[in-house]
């Protein structure tokens, strides 16, 4: 397999978390989104909306969107799983996957902060708030969620998670490091996220975490 990526995109950055969980072997290709290579023909004519990740497989075809890249992997190659396996458990984590990259992801992703700059003409000032605003809220949310899930698994006499369901990282870890990432670039804190910076050590102990991160990334500047 190879995996169109940029060593910043979040959505990307999920991907790569997904792959080192499961085991799986793949070539990486980047796409550098500041450049513009993902709008250069030999790329665009291939995908879409020409947006990163995508995964072209051994077979030939090519996969985008990263949450069905995923869901994909966890079909094809279920030994390590990302889904627990049952529907209430699977239904949880997939909220909690969706919270960040449907909520969170969108309005601060790269192409929405280049647009307020460049041709809204916000300065980098309110950029920052921008984001700042957007993630910080959504990341309370997020907080939140994890607290009223903790409080489920207690009632319903199950052990306490350790990552954001159960005592294995799976499809939201995947989806929340990447985003906790990019917000500590633009200086959130996890203060008063303390269930959050609870999961973030304990990913980012593990070799396919590691392995996944910005800085191991090909491309990394």
């Amino acid at each position: 397999m190879k995996l169109h990526s940029y060593f910043r995109s979040s959505a990307a950055y999920r991907v790569r978390i997904a792959l080192h969980l499961k085991g799986l072997s793949f070539d990486y290709v980047p796409v550098h989104l500041l450049r513009g290579d993902h709008r250069a023909a030999e790329y665009a004519d291939r995908v879409g909306d020409a947006l990163v990740p995508a995964l072209e497989l051994d077979a030939g075809p090519l996969l985008t969107q990263s949450m069905a890249i995923i869901e994909y992997l966890e079909e094809t190659q279920p030994a390590v799983a990302l889904l627990p396996a049952d529907p209430l458990g699977r239904a949880h984590v997939r909220a909690l996957a969706q919270m960040v990259a449907c909520e969170i992801h969108p309005l601060n992703n790269l192409r929405v902060l280049k647009y307020l700059v460049r041709t809204l003409e916000v300065s980098d000032e309110a950029k920052n708030t921008w984001y700042q605003h957007w993630a910080g809220s959504g990341l309370a949310a997020v907080e939140r969620q994890l607290g009223l899930l903790a409080e489920e698994r207690r009632a319903a006499g199950l052990a306490e998670s350790t990552f954001c369901w159960g005592d294995a990282p799976g499809l939201a870890d995947c989806c929340l490091i990447p985003q906790v990432f990019n917000a500590q670039r633009f200086g959130l804190t996890l203060d008063e996220l303390p269930r959050i910076a609870a999961i973030v050590a304990r990913c980012n102990a593990l070799p396919a975490f590691q392995q996944s991160h910005p800085d191991a990334c090909p491309d990394h500047q």
